[in-house]
């Protein structure tokens, strides 16, 4: 069987689905992995660049894609990390095997001083980061 295709599906692309991104490449390298949004941001959130680098991960060249461009493909695997709780989650209509769901809240809409909201950005990476490694340990290995 050839590589695993997984896209990670948000609402704009610019801080978990692209954080999720950079985790699941490192832990599954022989992955194609994609993130994408149903509404894509203008650009990845900056906060999002600067604690993933905290990680050893550089997403900064990195630019929120339309899941439109993905419909025609198939993947095994389409992941949404929307916050079912606080917001709907995207559907994707084309072809997966397997669709999941990891919800983390948006670190793009704490609101709050500078500090506090990297701090949220770093708790909320770090979650995506336990959850990911987990999804490549149980469905990757």
């Amino acid at each position: 069987m050839g590589a695993h295709r997984i896209l990670i599906l948000c609402t704009g692309n610019s801080c978990r689905s692209q954080m999720a991104e950079g985790f699941l490449k490192r832990f599954a390298p022989n992955a194609r992995v994609f993130s994408a949004g149903t509404e894509p941001a203008a650009s990845v959130h900056p906060k999002a660049i600067f604690v993933m680098s905290e990680k050893g991960i550089d997403i900064s060249r990195n630019q929120p894609r339309s899941v439109d461009r993905f419909l025609s493909q198939q993947f095994d695997y389409v992941i949404t990390v929307c916050d079912g709780a606080n917001e709907s989650c995207p559907a994707f209509s084309g072809s997966v095997s397997h669709r999941l769901h990891l919800g983390f809240e948006d670190p793009a809409k704490v609101v709050g001083s500078d500090g506090f909201v990297l701090d949220e950005f770093r708790r909320i990476r770090d979650e995506i980061e336990r959850a990911f490694h987990g999804f490549a340990e149980k469905e990757l290995s």
